[in-house]
């Protein structure tokens, strides 16, 4: 499985940005997608998590109510829709797949097995 994510950028506090998650290959053996992100100087932490059928979904409680996590099965691509940014959600973005039931989830991200590249976000103030 590969996973390319893209769309982060540079926005003021309070904008919108939306990532995206881009898989292929075997995308039906690793239905549980996670977005983690990581700060500089800091570790690597869950943001959101969402199912194969999207029937089950997950957020870090820094992000609930300001983002939100969907998934596109035509494109086989998973999104990340950002609103109401935080200074302190800067950070590069990681999107991750991992094997499981198609109606789970999971935050553990020693747990997921195919990480993206990342990509910057930054939220100035």
């Amino acid at each position: 499985v590969q996973l390319q994510a893209s769309g982060g950028g540079s926005v003021q506090a309070g904008g919108s940005l939306r990532l995206s998650c881009a898989a292929s290959g075997r995308t039906f053996n690793t239905p549980i997608i996670g977005w983690f992100r990581q700060a500089p100087g800091k570790e690597r932490e869950f943001v959101s998590t969402i199912s194969w059928r999207g029937v089950n979904s997950n957020y870090a409680d820094s992000v609930k109510g300001r983002f939100t996590i969907s998934r596109a099965y035509a494109s086989n691509t998973v999104y990340l829709q950002m609103n109401n940014l935080k200074p302190q959600d800067t950070a590069v973005y990681y999107c991750a797949a991992k094997r499981g039931p198609l109606d789970a989830v999971s935050s553990d991200l020693s747990l997921y097995e195919y990480w993206g590249q990342g990509t910057l976000v930054t939220v100035s103030s």
